[in-house]
């Protein structure tokens, strides 16, 4: 190759735009895939402050219909420490339910352990890990961890059996993470701390990354594999047909909700249009809802009821119209 055709190649190179990690497909082809369990186990330490000693992909499989533009699970599953069930998921649009969603894998992980015959005391604990490329939780912290936790003891239920200090977790069988990314992008990263090394990759945030992968040899591999998968045509291409079908389902729900606007408006009423937007919401499944409150305002729709069915704080809604 002359120096000519090799520079030219390095140009090529550098104007493919790099795939996001916030897309499933690019974050399951990067640390779902076997041989690369050394960047999972890093990524899972620095999530769940541990120290794993063996990891195995579990799923290392693509969905077979991905090429059919439907939207699938493109989970990451390991068992780590042969004691825990580790289930990844990356989300790139919030469909307002991520808690069931959450709840709903985590149950039927835990329970597909155990064929019939077996006793409980075989069932591994299961971590489900929920990655959001949006604000879910009216919570002061990008990282939330969940737990089946018991209530305070009311006065009237106290009995003294003598404990100094009372159980706070009912079960330390599971467990959910929530990281939302829109919150960590707010600070600024501590590039120092493994967790915000990583989701300075995982979320884009570029000009940390060159300081990043000096520190961390796993996350310099990441890098290397985002580059690689970024540049062979097939790869690129499931990626693409992947964020298409996810453009697509979201342009469906958003037509749904402008739908159910429409029927609700088109009865003159309150409650019609709060049936018709019901409709619209369970039609599409998502909103975007600074978006619809915009509609609704200039509808001329009470900032209560936008409230009551967007999910928006009355604050949230009376500042529309300043930004």
């Amino acid at each position: 190759m002359s120096k000519k055709q090799w520079r030219q190649q390095e140009e090529d190179q550098e104007s493919i735009e790099k795939m996001s990690l916030m897309v499933d497909y690019a974050f399951k082809r990067v640390f779902g895939t076997n041989g690369n369990e050394s960047m999972l186990k890093d990524l899972l330490e620095a999530i769940l402050e541990i120290r794993i000693e063996k990891i195995v992909i579990q799923n290392p499989e693509i969905t077979k219909n991905i090429r059919d533009a439907k939207i699938g699970i493109l989970d990451v599953r390991a068992k780590i420490d042969e004691e825990k069930i580790i289930e990844v998921e990356m989300q790139i649009t919030n469909q307002h339910n991520i808690d069931k969603r959450s709840t709903q894998y985590l149950s039927k992980i835990y329970s597909d352990q155990l064929k019939e015959g077996e006793t409980y005391i075989e069932a591994k604990r299961v971590i489900t890990i929920n990655i959001l490329n949006f604000n879910y939780y009216k919570r002061n912290a990008y990282h939330s961890i969940a737990r089946m936790k018991f209530e305070e003891t009311k006065p009237e239920r106290y009995i003294d059996m003598g404990y100094k200090e009372e159980e706070k977790n009912a079960s330390e069988e599971i467990e959910m993470h929530f990281i939302e990314l829109p919150k960590f992008l707010k600070k600024k990263p501590d590039i120092e701390d493994r967790l915000e090394q990583w989701l300075c990759l995982i979320s884009g945030k570029g000009e940390e990354i060159g300081m990043i992968i000096e520190r961390n040899s796993e996350i310099r591999k990441a890098n290397k594999e985002v580059e690689k998968l970024s540049q062979d045509k097939e790869e690129r291409e499931l990626y693409e047909l992947r964020l298409k079908a996810i453009r697509d389902e979201e342009n469906i729900r958003l037509t749904g909700i402008e739908e159910g606007m429409a029927r609700g408006l088109r009865k003159g009423r309150i409650q019609g249009r709060k049936a018709g937007l019901k409709e619209g919401l369970e039609v599409g499944r998502n909103e975007r809802n600074i978006e619809i409150a915009k509609n609704m305002l200039k509808k001329g729709m009470e900032i209560k009821d936008i409230s009551e069915i967007t999910g928006l704080s009355i604050e949230e809604i009376e500042n529309i119209d300043k930004k």
